[in-house]
C-alpha cells in the first residue's frame, strides 16, 4: 500500500527510547466475537432507551432499524479498511490519515478519544448509580474509585485478560437480553403479575396516541438518542488490532451485526414497549427495570440491575482499551507524546492506560466542580463526536474506494457490501443525524461545542503536524 507517508511509517515505527511499542496480538475469535457483542449491549440501550421511547413513542423501533442499518455501514467499512493492513501501525484514526489528511487524521482521534472520556464518565456514574440501589448507605465516590482503578488493573496486565473479562460480562449481557425477551413474550402469553384490569399485549403499539404518536419529526429526533446507544462499537475496529487471525475474526463479528441489532434492540425494545404504555416509561431509572417493578416483579427487576451494572463496567472497561489503544496509535502517528507508544514486557500500553484513569477521574472531579449547565455542554461533545467521526470514517472509506475505482490501490479481501454508494448512503443518513442534533434544543449545545472543539483539534492537527514536519527535516539534514 501507498496511503502512509513512508517518513511517516519509519519515524512511527522507531521505538522511544527505554521502551518497546508492540502491542500484543493475543486476541482469539471468541474474544472478538464477544466483544463485537457487549459492545452492542451498553448503558445507552438500558438507559437511553427511555429519552428515545419518550420522543418517538413505539415508532422508536423504526429509529433503532435505521441507526442499526447505519452502524452496519459504518462497521463494514471500517472492517474493509482495516483488513487491507491488518498489521499497519497507529489507530482507527489513520484511516481519515492516510485516505483525507494527516490533519483530518489527528482531529478525529482526539475527537474520539474525549467521545470516549464523556462515555466512561457515564459508564462509571452509571456504575455507581445502579448499586446505590442495593447499598444506599455507601458514597458513590468509592464505587467510582473501585471502577476505574478494577479497569486500569484489568487492562495493563495483558490483553488477554481484557479479552476473556469482555468475553464473560459480554456473556452475562446477551443472556440477560435473551432472557429478558423470553420472559417478556411468557408475560404477554399469560399475563404473569400484571396488575388488576391491566394486560401485557402488542395492542401497546398502536394504543395510547398510535405507533406514531409524535410524527415524523418524533422519529428524527429520537435518533439523536438511539444513534449514541451504538456509541462505542467502534471498540471491535480497535481490538482487531491485537487479534491473533484479524482476517478471520474481523469479518465474522461484523457480519454478525445486524442479527444483533434485530434482537438485541429490536427485540429488547419492542418486547418493553409490549409490556406497558410507553407513555408510563418516565426515564427516573431504567426502562427496563422500571417496567418489571410495575408489573409486580421486583426480583425480576434485581436481576436485570445487576445486568446494567455488568453492562456499565463492561462499558468502562472497553472504552479504557479502546482509548489506551488509541493513545498508543496516535502516538505511533506522531500525533500524541511518544511516551504512550511504550508497551510492558505483556504488550500493554501501559502509560496510555494510566492517563485514561487519570483523564476519567478528572473529568468526573471536574462534574463536581464547575457549574451543571457548564458541564452539560461539555458532555453534549460526544453526542456530536459520536455522529461526526461516523461521517469522517465513512468519508475516508469514500476516499480509498475512489482511489481503488481509479486503479491507485488494489481491492480488498473484505469490501463493502454496498461499496461506496453504501458509504455515500450512509454518509448522508449521518449529515441527517448533524442537521436534528442542530435544531433540537437540547442538543444544539451539543453541536456548537462540538463544532468548535473539532475546529480547534483540526488547527491544532496543522501545527502538530507542521512542528513534526519540520522536525523529521532537521532531523533528515542533520543526517546528511
Amino acid at each position: 500500500m501507498t496511503e502512509v507517508n513512508p517518513a511517516d511509517r519509519t519515524a512511527a515505527s522507531t521505538e522511544p527510547a527505554g521502551g518497546r511499542t508492540n502491542l500484543a496480538r493475543a486476541l482469539t475469535t471468541r474474544h472478538i466475537q464477544f466483544i463485537a457483542l457487549g459492545t452492542s449491549i451498553g448503558t445507552g440501550l438500558f438507559m437511553g432507551s427511555s429519552g428515545a421511547i419518550q420522543l418517538a413513542g413505539p415508532a422508536v423501533l423504526l429509529a433503532y432499524l435505521a441507526a442499526g442499518i447505519a452502524v452496519f455501514m459504518v462497521m463494514r467499512a471500517l472492517g474493509e479498511m482495516a483488513l487491507r493492513e491488518p498489521m499497519a501501525i497507529g489507530s482507527i484514526s489513520r484511516y481519515a490519515h492516510e485516505y483525507l489528511s494527516p490533519q483530518i487524521g489527528f482531529m478525529v482521534g482526539w475527537l474520539f478519544i474525549i467521545e470516549l472520556l464523556v462515555v466512561a464518565m457515564a459508564d462509571v456514574t452509571a456504575f455507581a448509580a445502579y448499586l446505590e440501589r442495593w447499598f444506599p448507605g455507601v458514597p458513590l465516590w468509592v464505587w467510582i474509585v473501585a471502577a476505574i482503578a478494577s479497569v486500569t488493573l484489568l487492562n495493563m496486565v495483558h490483553v488477554k485478560v481484557f479479552g476473556e473479562t469482555e468475553f464473560w460480562l459480554s456473556l452475562i449481557k446477551v443472556v440477560a437480553v435473551i432472557a429478558m425477551i423470553v420472559a417478556g413474550v411468557a408475560i404477554m402469553l399469560f399475563q404473569f403479575g400484571m396488575p388488576a384490569g391491566e394486560t401485557a399485549g402488542v395492542h401497546h403499539l398502536w394504543e395510547h396516541g398510535g405507533f406514531m404518536p409524535h410524527g415524523p419529526m418524533g422519529v428524527l429526533l429520537s435518533l439523536t438518542i438511539v444513534v449514541f446507544a451504538f456509541g462505542g462499537i467502534e471498540t471491535l475496529a480497535v481490538a482487531s488490532m491485537e487479534a491473533e487471525d484479524p482476517e478471520r475474526a474481523v469479518p465474522r463479528a461484523i457480519n454478525t451485526i445486524p442479527w444483533r441489532i434485530l434482537i438485541f434492540y429490536l427485540g429488547s425494545v419492542g418486547v418493553l414497549l409490549c409490556l406497558a404504555p410507553w407513555d408510563s416509561i418516565d426515564g427516573s431509572t431504567s426502562s427496563f427495570v422500571q417496567i418489571f417493578d410495575t408489573i409486580g416483579l421486583p426480583g425480576a427487576a434485581d436481576v436485570l440491575n445487576f445486568i446494567v451494572i455488568s453492562a456499565a463496567f463492561s462499558g468502562l472497561n472497553a472504552v479504557t482499551f479502546s482509548i489506551g489503544r488509541m493513545l498508543h496509535g496516535l502516538a505511533e502517528l506522531g500525533d500524541a507524546p511518544r511516551s504512550f507508544a511504550r508497551t510492558s514486557g505483556r504488550g500493554t500500553p501501559v502509560m496510555a492506560i494510566l492517563m485514561v484513569a487519570v483523564a476519567v477521574s478528572f473529568v468526573l472531579v471536574l462534574n463536581q466542580l464547575i457549574p451543571e449547565d457548564m458541564f452539560a455542554a461539555i458532555a453534549s461533545v460526544a453526542s456530536f463526536a459520536v455522529v461526526f467521526t461516523w461521517l469522517m470514517f465513512l468519508l475516508s472509506h469514500i476516499s480509498m474506494r475512489r482511489r481503488i475505482a481509479r486503479g491507485e490501490l488494489e481491492p480488498g479481501t473484505f469490501n463493502s457490501p454496498a461499496g461506496m454508494i453504501g458509504s455515500i448512503c450512509a454518509a448522508v443518513f449521518v449529515l441527517v443525524l448533524l442537521v436534528m442534533l442542530a435544531i433540537e434544543p437540547q442538543s444544539q449545545m451539543a453541536v456548537m461545542v462540538g463544532g468548535v472543539t473539532t475546529v480547534i483539534l483540526l488547527a491544532l492537527g496543522f501545527v502538530v503536524r507542521g512542528m513534526r514536519g519540520r522536525r523529521l527535516a532537521n532531523d533528515s539534514r542533520c543526517a546528511d
